[in-house]
Order: structure tokens, then sequence, then C-alpha cells
């Protein structure tokens, strides 16, 4: 790479893990002031903060008000001012109020400014003074090339090689590499970044991120910069923000986890997950310079996806200004684990259990929900709803229409389904509602990620509630984040047994008898699988893969299933039937549910929202599907 030797031997830097309100620059840049003045009472020489440290990221459709872009660039300038004596890289947009964006609105970059002795230094060959984000990521949650011009137009634009606008920016003392977030990322792109920075002589890189907590990314993460770092043989400092953003119908944690990697893959941790952190290190510049302490690439566990939904919770209620909640308890697992979330974050006169008795409701959940409240030590309230499902039943059932002029005429008649969702919506859109509502607070939604994919919820009901909190995880994983809630977070039962024993069911009918054993028809283990590989997989399945992979005695594997298919399916034709019975809901009813659903709390590769994009098609099959499909059943 040809790296000269630098001016400084080492520089004492401080990394500002800090929490971002988006939409709050003002906020921000009060906070990013009093750090940066804290810096300076330290000597520090270097301070750096995360991408969009001043906007915040997740904004939607707020980049397009002038005013609001005014008052950024105006934040930008005072940074700008309070750099004396140092270097302050820190995100911001930049706007080219003579340009436009490819929409007609005034031309916008993600940008990362660097500042010193109230100077903006931006690289040698850009027409700017500051670094522009080379990759926009459009995918998951991503949508950067709605609002943000990226270098690699620019160039195009300019008519230059995209290594002329590429290159270090030169302050007094350093040669600094600074790229955004999405550039570290550049497997699937043509142009790398930090490959085209390289090849200057650079003292360190800097990668300032805006990066949502998705469950293991962190383990992708250090194994990629730690690579980066050796190939580099420079220091890597990496800085993150904490708090809280959303798109409107998902909501995203930030974990921080900021980080500085040595050029020998070893890095010193520079954040605690999830917390507002300031770390100081002197980072020596020679090359080769070994100072990391440790190279632990751990696997995340479901401790960590504990961490993002209490932290997630929490703020997402200080956001909304929600000061106390309403939980519909049932006597089943999901209510049981939202129960006692809230129970950690709420003092107990703040959270108020509710369970509901309908005509086939067990004694034996009622004593259940009544063991957790114990456990919790909560104010509990039973409303039964039978009194209200006989009246609705008598008002609507056999009910007669017609037109005013007699001649259109019909009887209605509520089906056994349309009686257990009168049941669902009594207990929601009526008590919970008018009970959360007196109690000065809000109601939940208690859905798993399980129940959404394939709609088995009801609309108006169990799927009504300000935040589904827990709706970005499987049922089997709200059973493992439940044994962790007693066994780690409370150390005490206060999930009853009985509950993670219960038959999982909505007990709305005799066939979901849970002193029978009847419940719930989806089989957990398998379908969990199943849902995960249309949903989370990178390359995500449909019908066709499947039933190949069924075919080929491959789909255990496929699915990462630990079970043998043919025992819950004997023949191709169950096979098949099952497959066909979720993927037309999945693809059908379930769509429109989700659509009106509360915003998801996501922890996972792909959350329902905006991180997961769909449109009301209906039902589709390939004609692959359907000839695989008739040689299975025919035997051919």
């Amino acid at each position: 790479m040809g790296q000269e030797r630098s001016q400084a031997s080492a520089i004492l830097t401080r990394l500002v893990q800090m929490e971002v309100r988006p939409g709050r620059p003002r906020d921000n840049t009060a906070f990013m002031l009093d750090a940066i003045r804290r810096a300076q009472a330290d000597n520090v020489e270097l301070v750096v903060f995360p991408e969009m440290a001043i906007p915040g990221y997740l904004l939607g459709d707020e980049w397009e008000y002038a005013g609001y872009l005014r008052e950024c660039e105006a934040c930008g300038r005072e940074i700008l001012a309070a750099s004396q004596s140092l270097i302050v890289v820190f995100g911001n947009v930049a706007i080219d109020w003579a340009r436009r964006n490819e929409d007609g609105r005034p031309r916008k970059y993600n940008a990362l400014f660097v500042a010193e002795d109230g100077q903006f230094k931006g690289p040698a060959g850009s027409p700017y003074p500051f670094v522009i984000k080379t990759l926009m990521p459009n995918y998951r949650e991503f949508d950067d090339s709605r609002h943000f011009h990226d270098l690699r137009k620019l160039a195009l634009e300019e008519n230059r090689p995209l290594s002329d606008l590429l290159t270090p920016v030169h302050t007094r003392r350093l040669k600094l590499g600074c790229f955004l977030c999405e550039d570290a990322w550049d497997a699937d792109y043509a142009y790398s970044p930090l490959e085209i920075l390289s090849r200057h002589p650079v003292d360190c890189f800097i990668n300032i991120s805006a990066s949502p907590f998705t469950f293991n990314k962190n383990h992708k993460r250090n194994r990629v910069f730690s690579a980066q770092a050796v190939r580099l043989k420079r220091p890597l400092l990496y800085v993150n923000q904490v708090g809280l953003q959303n798109n409107g119908k998902t909501v995203f944690t930030f974990d921080g986890r900021s980080c500085i990697y040595d050029s020998h893959g070893r890095f010193l941790d520079a954040g605690e997950p999830f917390a507002v952190t300031e770390q100081t290190v002197r980072i020596p510049l020679e090359t080769g310079a070994a100072f990391g302490t440790g190279n632990d690439l751990r696997q995340d566990s479901v401790a960590d996806l504990y961490q993002a939904i209490e932290y997630g919770t929490r703020m997402f209620m200080r956001q909304c200004g929600v000061r106390r909640v309403v939980i519909g308890v049932s006597g089943g697992i999901d209510s049981a684990v939202v129960a006692a979330l809230y129970r950690r974050i709420l003092d107990p006169k703040d959270l108020l259990l509710v369970n509901m008795p309908g005509t086939f409701t067990s004694g034996t959940t009622r004593n259940l929900s009544r063991q957790l409240v114990a456990a919790l030590g909560c104010p509990y309230a039973e409303i039964p709803i039978p009194d209200s499902v006989t009246l609705t039943r008598s008002q609507v059932d056999g009910l007669k229409v017609a037109s005013l002029d007699g001649h259109i005429q019909e009887t209605l008649k509520l089906s056994g389904l349309g009686v257990e969702n009168v049941q669902a919506r009594d207990r929601s859109s009526r008590i919970l509602a008018a009970v959360a509502s007196a109690f000065g607070g809000v109601f939940t939604c208690n859905a798993n990620k399980s129940e959404v994919t394939v709609g088995y919820t009801t609309l108006y009901g169990d799927l009504g509630g300000y935040l589904a909190n827990i709706a970005d995880l499987w049922k089997t994983e709200v059973y493992a984040l439940a044994a962790y809630l007693n066994d780690t977070v409370y150390q005490s039962t206060v999930i009853p047994q009985g509950i993670f024993d219960v038959t999982p069911s909505a007990e709305l009918s005799p066939a979901q008898n849970v002193d029978e054993g009847k419940g719930d028809p989806i089989r957990y283990h398998y379908h969990d699988c199943l849902f995960a590989s249309w949903v989370e997989r990178w390359n995500r399945a449909c019908p066709e893969d499947i039933l190949d992979w069924y075919h080929k005695g491959t789909l255990e594997q496929e699915l990462k299933w630990n079970g043998r298919i043919a025992d819950p399916f004997p023949t191709p034709a169950d096979f098949i039937a099952d497959l066909e019975r979720w993927w037309n809901q999945f693809q059908g009813m379930g769509v429109a549910k989700r659509i009106q659903a509360p915003p998801v709390l996501a922890v996972k590769r792909r959350a329902f929202g905006f991180d997961f994009r769909e449109s009301q098609m209906g039902p589709r099959y390939t004609a692959a599907y359907e000839r695989l499909k008739q040689t299975l059943l025919t035997g051919g």
C-alpha cells in the first residue's frame, strides 16, 4: 500500500457512542457540544461521533422539509465553531442547494464531516469539504437512494473516476481514511471504498455508522472489520450510535458496540451495548502496532435478544410518552413473557394485568394467570366476556337485512370462526381498549412471529395494541426468552412452569380445550423453521423450493429442523396440504393483517413492516411447483 510514516506516533482518541434522537438535531448537537468541551478539557486530539449524529437516520420523508435541512446545517456550523485544538469527526446531512436530487428536491448527501480549528477538511479531490457516502443500502429497512445522492452518482455527473473523489482527509497531523457505514460492507457492490482509500497513505481508518441491532450482526461485523484492519495494516475505528428509530411500521434499536481494531485483527470494545459511552484510547499509529485485547467472535444468545427487546420497549415508551400499560394475560406463554418484560420497566402500580375468561376458558389457564400476577405483584382484574359475546350474537346472528325498497334481502349467520373472532375482538377492542383508557395508558399486542406470519391472529382483536414487542420472535424463541427471564433476569419462577407445559391455545372453542391437550394448529418446532425460510432466509424460499427439498430428501437440512418430516406428514399428500394451507394464509389474509398490525420491534434479520415489504396479490404458485406437486401426488 505504500504507507508513509505518520507525523504522529500515537493519537489520543475519544469515541463517543451517543444516543441519536431522530428529528431532534438541536438536542443531539447540545450533547455533542458538551462532549467536545469534555474532550478539550482532557486534551483529547481526535473525537469521533456516529453517522447522522445530528439529524438522526430513519426519518421517513422528514428529509423533504427545507426548514429541517437548514436547522441541521446550522447545527453543523455550531460543531465546526467548537472544533478548537482538536479534530472532530461527525455525521450530518450535507445539502447542495444549487443542485437537485433525482426527485427534483435539493441535493442531499449522507456525509461525514471532519472539523479542525474552525475549518471543514474534505478529501483532496472532492468538490465538497466533506466525505460523501459511496454505497447506498437499499435493502431491509434502508431506503437511502430515496433521499440521498451518493458518491458514485457524483463521479458520473462530474465525469471523473470514483478514485479521484474518494481520497483520505488530511488534517495538520493525520491522514484519515474516512468512510460511512455501508461503505465497509462492500462484498455485493461493484466498488470497494476501502480498497480505493487504501491506495493512499493513511494513518488510521474511521467508519461512522448508524447500524441497527440485528441478532448476530455484531459477530459478523467483528469478523469483517478485523479482517479489514489486518489487510489495511492500520487501526480501524468503528463508532455506532445507540437509541431507537423507526420507519413507521418497524421499530429498530441501535446497540452501539463501537470498537477499535488493530492491524493484528484484535480489538478493543469502545462502547457497551445499548449504553451511552465515551471511550478514550491512545491509539499507536506505527505500522503493525498491536494494542487490541481480544478477538472473541461470540455469537449472540437469548440474552442479547432480551437486552434489545427490553431496551427497545423502554425507549419506545419514552418516545411515545407512555407511562402506564395494560396487558391481557391468558395463561399462555406469549402474554406471560410480555408481562414479565414490562414488569422490568414499570413500577407495579403502572402495570395492570387483565384476564378475560370466556365460555371455553379453562380453570387451568385462569389459575396460571393468577400465579403469574402474584409473582409479578401487579394490579389484576378479571373481566368475563360471555355476556357481551351473547349480546353481540343476539344482535347479529339471524339478523335480517334488506334494501329500503325490499328488493334485496338477506339473513346473517355467524359461523363458528366468526364467533371465535367476536370473542377475540371483545377482549381487545372492547375491554382492553376501555380499560387502558380508564387506566390512563395503552394496551399491548402479544402476538409472536409464527402467528403473524400466517395470520393466525384476529384483526382488531389480539392483533390490536400500541406495540408488538415480541412479534419478531418465533414461538420457540418466546419459550427460550421465558426461560431466560425466570433463570437469569428474575432468578425465580415468575412465569409458572404450568405456562410452559400447557398446550398453546386461543381457548375460543371446544376444539381448543387445553385440558384435553387441544390447541393451536401450528406445529411450532417444525413450522417455525418452515416460516423462517419464507421470511428470514436471505435467499427466501417459496413452495417450489420447499417441495424440491422434500422431493430430494434434504428438507430437514435446508430448514435446519431437528426432526423427521415423515413423522408429522406420512404421505406427500399430507405434506402438500399442510404447506399450501399455511402458504395461502401467509400470502392471503396474513398480508392484510400485517399491514394493519401495530409496529413491530425488530430484532431479527427480517421483521414485518417496512423491513419486509409486501403487496396484497393473493397466494401464488409457480408452474414448476405445480408440475412437481403432480409428480409427488401421482407417484410419477
